[in-house]
């Protein structure tokens, strides 16, 4: 696939859908991670637009390797962009991240975009803001770099650099080293075909396409069959 370089309403809300740090009643710093802008134009920006939610949802299940902290289910951020009528906003603009992590009730909003260079090589880029504050705490000056560049074999591997940058950069207490090298391990095997079907199935299940969704999660299955995001989309489908 060739890809081209670009790059109180609230207050009901806040009662029907707890907050994770609420319902959880501990301290432990709170992530969320909003979907990805596509940046690719043209045609291939259709064939790109589920990876905005695959990259989010696998960077999800990289930060959540970290026990010290919480991460937020992509279906409940799912959940509250639909509920605020939010599924085709801007979600890098800071007053919509930062209105979407206060009803999250998440410290730290992640956001980003990618892009490639139509020769097989991807972007990633991120930007973090503090919702109490709504102030971007990472890129800072001490952690500059919220970006990783590689090949699109080793698309796995690259969320797993930027989870480690992220939890770096927003001074998240340490991924513990045994958990890290086994995440690292793991990414290294996911070929980016099974990543793509699985991204086209999150996005089907979000448009309400049960049968569709389950077909693109057993084919991603195929493709790599220890995908354990796929696994469990499976299970809530079935």
């Amino acid at each position: 696939m060739k890809f081209v370089m670009s790059f109180a309403a609230l207050a009901t809300l806040a009662l029907a859908v707890p907050s994770p740090a609420a319902a959880q009643g501990g301290s432990k710093p709170t992530v969320a991670v909003l979907y990805f802008n596509n940046g690719a134009i043209g045609r291939d920006n259709a064939d790109l637009a589920p990876l905005s939610k695959g990259i989010a949802d696998l960077l999800i299940g990289e930060l959540a390797a970290n026990a010290n902290i919480r991460v937020v289910e992509r279906d409940a951020i799912q959940k509250i962009l639909e509920e605020q009528n939010l599924t085709k906003a801007n979600l890098a603009e800071p007053s919509t991240a930062v209105k979407v992590g206060k009803l999250l009730g998440a410290h730290h909003m992640v956001t980003g975009g990618f892009i490639t260079d139509g020769k097989g090589t991807v972007k990633f880029t991120t930007r973090v803001f503090a919702t109490e504050t709504s102030e971007i705490e990472f890129p800072n000056p001490a952690a500059k770099d919220a970006s990783v560049t590689g090949k699109l074999d080793n698309f796995m591997e690259l969320i797993n650099q930027l989870a480690g940058k992220l939890n770096t950069g927003l001074k998240l207490p340490d991924i513990p080293a045994r958990v890290g090298e086994a995440k690292k391990e793991a990414a290294k095997k996911v070929p980016y075909e099974a990543i793509a079907l699985y991204s086209k199935g999150l996005a089907a299940k979000d448009a309400g396409n049960k049968s569709e969704a389950v077909t693109l999660f057993r084919k991603s299955l195929d493709k790599f069959p220890g995908f354990d995001k796929a696994e469990s989309e499976l299970k809530k489908l079935q």
